[in-house]
């Protein structure tokens, strides 16, 4: 299965009043990693020390990186129309969502699915479900986290891990059935459409 695991680092947990400062994502070709996406963002507001203490990010590295309204392009080509996927998708959909609907800008198109409800419902009685307990949980390579690129890829493994252990199943594992096992509504980021230049028209 081709797809695009993302993740997001932020200054704070309200989309409303705190901003994105780091963009990742992996895309995944037929279950292999193909492609990677990172970014830093210049949030436009300080990044308050207990933020910069979770993820490693300071003013001093934000400061002359673009803001979030000059990046969401590319990261929308990045992904295309391939599904999403995030651990704990509400809150990076959250901020997307927000920061795509203030600036009136290009999105992704795929679904974004949330890899956290689906370990819980693939993966019963686990101690609990964070993304480090998972991944070292099933053994992936690695170990750094709160980085918004290397937890995409953290992602993606173990979403790839799911779709491997539902393809065992008698069923065969289609989007829909993805969506169903979250027990959320589906999420989409809106799809605003370019305005052509008005020249020459009076």
């Amino acid at each position: 299965m081709n797809f695009v695991a993302f993740d997001l680092e932020t200054t704070g947990t309200n989309p409303l009043g705190d901003r994105i400062v780091e963009i990742g994502a992996v895309r995944f070709v037929d279950g292999i990693p193909a492609d990677t996406f990172g970014i830093l963002v210049n949030p436009g507001i300080p990044i308050p020390p207990e933020a910069s203490a979770v993820n490693g990010i300071s003013d001093d590295m934000v400061r002359n990186q673009p803001p979030v309204e000059d990046v969401l392009g590319t990261f929308s080509d990045f992904c295309g129309a391939l599904p999403l996927v995030a651990h704990n998708a509400p809150f990076d959909f959250k901020f997307m969502l927000q920061a795509v609907k203030t600036h009136k800008a290009r999105a992704p198109k795929g679904v974004v699915l949330d890899t956290l409800s689906m370990a819980r419902e693939v993966f019963p009685g686990m101690f609990n479900y964070k993304l480090g307990t998972l991944v070292r949980h099933f053994g992936f390579p690695g170990g750094n986290f709160h980085r918004a690129e290397e937890d995409s890829a953290y992602c993606g493994m173990l979403f790839q891990h799911i779709f491997q252990t539902l393809e065992k199943r008698p069923d065969p594992v289609v989007i829909e059935d993805l969506i169903r096992m979250t027990g959320k509504t589906e999420m989409r980021f809106p799809q605003f459409a370019t305005q052509p230049d008005q020249l020459g028209l009076f």
